[in-house]
């Protein structure tokens, strides 16, 4: 231990000391005491816990002191012994305070022993106090340890029950804040959702109406005998009740994705086509936002890695955040097309790519790119750039905790004026076809 951190040990137990017979500040005493200090006094009912006991300690005696008449003291410090390592020491000082109050002088001998941790600055963790060498008469008994351990655990467990409890509300909140996120993405999208549907609706309608027709003529066709003629429509009823099917599972599949993009986390993983995932989303957000304004254009650039198979994830935390990210591109685009009407053509590229260890999937926009100084911002819960009432803040903030919760990670790589590209990296766990 140096001279400079050892000169102020002595002077921290020195004041400390004092401070039980002087009208120090308590504030300053304050500052050399541990918040969670404890101390057991010359008396059995000495005992203390924590800085606001001490406070409350000293001032009782500074009470007392004022009930008496021409009070004063004087404290010498006889022996001193000093056990020091590091940053904790031990100092034991036998102390004798000569008390004057009205020409009676009394003598105290006291030995106080107290134990220092050093935090930037030495302060008081524990003391014990005896008058003169300790006696059986100094000690607490062992039922009164036990009441005193009793009474620190039930401290302990009524703590443990609010945190408990306040742990369970954290997690309700957390859930609906997630749920609210979840629908209000949801309803960003009904328009794109109407339009895909829309699409395979006509082809069953339209290819429901051809069979009509094209039964018509096979009746005609075999009543008048020509039954090659008949089997060769029959051919084309086949090939169309196949589109119809196909279309019909179409909107059915849509359907179901945007169910499970609604309903309650299951926390389940399952095989999942990233690629499929990633293209029906750019889809549907694009219409969506068209939907609205009829007038945005955009150009949609896909590079999907045929070779990914489907990997093992839970399909609606991954969709959210592949939607999320897709709904913020296309956001900042039709904003630099409002402010650049010229010369500018807003892309939405979205890519994926199969590694060794990890799958990556890539959501890169030209637009205005993020400040340098709001960039480390953008995970942060309830942080956004968009105008009240247009964004809650979470997207980002919820997206990060899925990605990271898969073990991966979303990084951001952002120029500003030129645009921006999110990358999420997955372990490349993939489920191998049966």
């Amino acid at each position: 231990m140096d001279t400079a951190k050892e000169q102020e040990l002595l002077q921290t137990h020195q004041f400390w000391v004092a401070s039980f017979l002087e009208d120090s500040s308590l504030d300053e005493l304050d500052s050399i005491l541990s918040h969670d200090i404890m101390g057991y006094g010359t008396t059995r009912d000495e005992k203390i816990f924590g800085r606001e006991e001490v406070r409350d300690l000293i001032e009782i005696g500074r009470q007392q002191r004022l009930l008496l008449d021409n009070y004063r003291y004087d404290l010498e410090i006889v022996k001193k012994l000093i056990s020091k390592k590091g940053d904790a020491a031990i100092i034991v000082a036998e102390i004798n305070v000569s008390y004057t109050s009205d020409k009676n002088k009394t003598l105290l001998p006291l030995r106080i022993s107290t134990v220092f941790l050093y935090d930037e600055k030495w302060k008081v963790t524990h003391w014990h106090g005896s008058l003169g060498v300790e006696t059986d008469g100094d000690t607490w008994h062992q039922n009164e340890w036990q009441r005193e351990k009793e009474r620190l655990q039930k401290q302990v467990d009524e703590q443990t029950a609010k945190l408990k409890k306040s742990l369970e509300d954290l997690k309700a909140t957390q859930s609906q804040l997630i749920q609210s996120e979840k629908m209000a993405s949801l309803g960003e999208l009904t328009a794109g959702i109407a339009h895909e549907i829309q699409n395979p609706l006509n082809f069953v309608n339209n290819f429901s109406e051809v069979n009509t027709e094209l039964i018509d003529e096979m009746q005609d066709e075999f009543k008048a005998g020509n039954t090659e003629e008949a089997i060769a429509i029959s051919n084309d009823i086949k090939e169309n009740q196949k589109k119809i099917n196909h279309h019909g599972r179409r909107a059915d599949a849509i359907v179901k994705g945007m169910l499970q993009h609604s309903r309650n986390n299951t926390n389940e993983k399952e095989a999942t086509n990233i690629n499929a995932l990633a293209d029906e989303y750019l889809r549907l957000s694009y219409h969506g936002l068209r939907a609205k304004d009829k007038s945005f254009n955009a150009k949609l650039e896909t590079d999907f890695d045929k070779s990914l198979g489907s990997v093992n994830v839970v399909a609606q935390d991954i969709g959210r955040v592949i939607l999320n990210l897709i709904t913020n591109a296309f956001y900042v685009v039709k904003q630099k097309k409002e402010q650049q009407k010229e010369g500018y053509e807003p892309t939405v590229s979205v890519s994926t790519k199969k590694n060794k260890d990890t799958i990556t999937i890539s959501v890169k926009d030209n637009g205005n790119g993020i400040p340098q100084a709001i960039k480390e911002k953008i995970f942060q819960p309830f942080f956004t750039t968009k105008p009240s009432g247009e964004g809650t803040g979470l997207g980002l903030s919820l997206s990060y905790d899925i990605v990271k919760s898969h073990g991966g990670e979303l990084i951001v790589e952002t120029h500003e004026g030129k645009g921006t590209e999110f990358t999420i990296i997955l372990p490349n766990i993939e489920t191998k076809k049966k």
